[in-house]
C-alpha cells in the first residue's frame, strides 16, 4: 500500500468529497494563492477554482460566520483555522451559532459544516500560540469533535465529518503534517465516534488521541521490554466518546492511564476517569492515572516545554505506578 503524508492525507480527503459534491467547498486564510499554510489544500484552487477554495480576510469571526450562514442554506463550508488558537475570535459564533441552531430552530435548520485546522503545542510558539481546546469544544452539545492520529484516521475521519449533518471540530496537529503512513487509493470512510485498539495487551489500559499517541505507543513498547502487557487505545473522536471500548479494556486490564495534551482541569482524561470509575469501579486494581500538560501556560524554551508536556518518563512512571512496579 502507498504512503502519503498527513497533509495529503486531508488534501485527498477534501478533494474527494468537492468531486462527489458541488456543494462543499473550502474557505479560510491562504488556503488558495498560497496552496494553504501547511499547504494541506496544494493545488486544490487549480481543480475547483475562486467559487470553492475562497482566500478570506484575517477575519475568524466574519468568515466563520458566513460559513454557517451558507451550511444553514444548503451548502456544505469546509472552514479552516492557521491555528485553533485563532478560533477563540470565532467562538461565539460556534458556540452560540452552529452548534445550537439545530435546537434553537426546532429541526429546520442543520448546519453540516466542518471546522479544521491545527491544535496544541508545535515547537516554540510560546503561550498564546500553543493551547488545546478539544476539551472546551467537546463540552458543547450540538458539536462533534475529531482528533486524528495518523494519515489513515485522517482522511476517512474527515471525509465521515464532510458528509456528516452536524457541526465538526476537527483537530490536527502542526507537528504531524509531514508524517507518513499507508492510505489505500479506494475510498473508505471512517464511523464518527469509534475509538481503535491499536495494540492488544492485558496489563494496564493507556488511552490517548491526535498527536499525543505516539507517547502512548512508545510508552507501551518501553513497557513490553520490562514484561508489561500494554493495552493502546486511539480514542479518535473526543464528542463523541467510545466509552464502551475504553470499558470493556479495563474489565480485561483492570487499571488505566490517560495521556492528554491539555490542562487537566475539565479535561477528556478527567471525563475518561470519572466514567470509568462510575461503570468500572469494581474491575479497577488501582486509581487511574492521568498525564496531562502541567497546569500552566506553554513556555517558550524548549527545556520547558518538555517539562511541562506529557511524555514518556511520566506515562512510563504513570504505567509502573498503577502495576504497583
Amino acid at each position: 500500500m502507498r504512503e502519503i503524508q498527513f497533509r495529503e492525507a486531508l488534501g485527498e480527503a477534501m478533494s474527494e468529497e468537492m468531486r462527489r459534491d458541488p456543494a462543499i467547498f473550502l474557505m479560510g486564510e491562504e488556503v488558495a494563492e498560497y496552496n494553504g499554510a501547511y499547504k494541506v489544500s496544494q493545488g486544490m484552487l487549480d481543480e475547483f477554482g475562486p467559487d470553492r477554495v475562497i482566500d478570506t480576510p484575517i477575519s475568524e469571526l466574519g468568515f466563520t460566520g458566513l460559513g454557517i450562514g451558507a451550511a444553514m442554506n444548503d451548502l456544505r463550508p469546509i472552514i479552516e483555522f492557521m491555528t485553533f488558537n485563532f478560533s477563540l475570535v470565532a467562538i461565539d459564533q460556534i458556540i452560540n451559532g452552529a452548534a445550537k441552531m439545530m435546537s434553537m430552530s426546532g429541526g429546520q435548520f442543520k448546519v453540516p459544516i466542518v471546522f479544521r485546522g491545527p491544535t496544541g503545542n508545535a515547537g516554540q510558539l510560546s503561550s498564546q500560540h500553543s493551547q488545546n481546546f478539544e476539551n472546551w469544544y467537546a463540552n458543547t452539545p450540538g458539536l462533534k469533535v475529531v482528533v486524528p492520529s495518523n494519515p489513515y484516521d485522517a482522511k476517512g475521519l474527515l471525509k465521515s465529518s464532510i458528509r456528516d449533518d452536524d457541526p465538526v471540530i476537527f483537530m490536527e496537529s502542526e507537528l504531524m503534517y509531514g508524517d507518513k503512513g499507508e492510505v489505500p487509493e479506494e475510498e473508505y470512510l471512517i464511523p464518527i465516534g469509534e475509538a481503535k485498539i491499536v495494540k492488544e495487551g492485558t496489563d494496564v489500559t493507556v488511552v490517548s488521541f491526535g498527536k499525543f499517541m505516539k507517547v502512548a505507543n512508545e510508552s507501551a513498547a518501553e513497557m513490553e521490554k520490562e514484561g508489561v502487557s500494554v493495552e493502546v487505545i486511539d480514542l479518535r473522536t473526543v464528542r463523541p466518546i467510545d466509552y464502551a471500548t475504553v470499558i470493556e479494556s479495563v474489565k480485561k486490564t483492570n487499571r488505566l492511564v490517560v495521556v492528554e495534551e491539555a490542562w487537566p482541569l475539565s479535561s477528556i482524561a478527567t471525563e475518561l476517569s470519572h466514567y470509568v470509575q462510575r461503570h468500572a469501579f469494581d474491575y479497577l486494581d488501582a486509581p487511574i492515572h492521568r498525564i496531562n500538560n502541567r497546569d500552566l501556560p506553554l513556555p517558550y524554551a524548549p527545556t520547558l516545554i518538555e517539562e511541562i508536556l506529557p511524555n514518556v518518563k511520566r506515562t512510563v512512571e504513570a504505567i509502573n505506578a498503577v502495576c504497583y512496579r
